[in-house]
């Protein structure tokens, strides 16, 4: 595998930041917003390889499997990040959305030198979580070539998993293990070799609209509420109860009561007063319904609930 720097897009020296190491503290952000403003455009272009990506996801959801994040460095720590956020926003399973870097839980917070050159590595880290074809594996790289996520990636595609490759250069070794290739090429770095920066941004973006669309998809969200999140603390209670209130517009008392009644899940809530029933009769709409909310208050109309 060719390891060199020299020919990729995000290792090329960004002729609009050149002396930035002269400018005064303003200047030096505003070149390095204009470099940011860059970023939406070019994953918006990549949005049709995206939507590939939560087809998939969403088809892995439904039959069982799980959406394993594999990456070395910044591009690991995002998708633990991404993987971590989706049991309290949407009451997922810990086990359903997972974040694997290379080097383990140490490497999170402390560079793990050259863990990321071990492709062996990337293969076994797959078989330690037994992945199979049920399984959809994202591989996540700028460079598209770090061996470990290649690793990773072509041990998945070997199990029959479907593999998913998110990078910021074009034509990189990533694709020839990838079903999916995502390829957001942002260009140089303000800084060069900093591709936490624009690459790293770029995939946070990706990986944001992976879980969120497909969370949506599955049912976890009604209109543009968060429907399935955890009331872990007191600020998260009031927010559940306020989204209880936005999506049916009850008074606050028949709002507490069905959120107790409710155990403080909020979509059984939200069916129980939309529908007009108990919290019982709510969770079996709700099941039947494979978790909408729409489709367990047409069910209820349907059955002259």
């Amino acid at each position: 595998m060719d390891l060199s720097l020299q020919g990729l897009t995000s290792e090329q020296r960004n002729e609009r930041t050149r002396h930035i190491d002269q400018k005064s503290a303003v200047d030096i952000l505003k070149l390095i917003n204009q470099e940011d403003r860059e970023v939406p455009g070019v994953v918006e272009a990549c949005i049709p390889h995206i939507a590939e990506a939560v087809e998939a996801i969403v088809a892995a959801f439904k039959t069982g499997g799980r959406l394993l994040y594999y990456g070395a460095g910044t591009s690991g720590r995002l998708g633990i990040l991404d993987a971590s956020e989706c049991p309290p926003t949407y009451g997922t399973d810990p086990g359903l959305v997972v974040g694997i870097i290379a080097g383990g839980p140490e490497a999170i917070q402390n560079a793990v030198e050259g863990i990321e050159d071990d492709a062996v590595l990337g293969a076994a880290d797959v078989d330690k979580l037994q992945v199979t074809a049920r399984d959809v594996v994202v591989g996540i790289a700028a460079s598209g070539r770090t061996p470990y996520v290649i690793g990773a990636m072509t041990r998945a595609q070997e199990l029959g998993a479907t593999v998913v490759g998110i990078s910021n250069n074009r034509n990189s070794a990533m694709g020839k293990c990838a079903s999916i290739m995502i390829e957001a090429v942002v260009g140089p770095e303000a800084v060069l070799g900093s591709t936490r920066m624009k690459a790293g941004t770029a995939q946070k973006l990706i990986l944001n609209m992976l879980t969120t669309a497909s969370m949506i998809m599955t049912g976890k969200v009604y209109d543009n509420l968060m429907v399935e999140m955890q009331s872990t603390n007191q600020k998260l209670v009031h927010r559940a109860k306020r989204l209880i209130d936005m999506a049916t517009g009850a008074d606050a008392a028949s709002i507490e009561k069905a959120y107790e009644e409710a155990g403080g899940h909020v979509k059984t809530a939200i069916v129980m007063l939309l529908v007009g029933t108990g919290a019982a009769e709510a969770i079996q709409l709700l099941q039947e319904a494979n978790g909408f909310v729409r489709e367990a208050i047409k069910l209820a109309s349907s059955n002259g609930v």
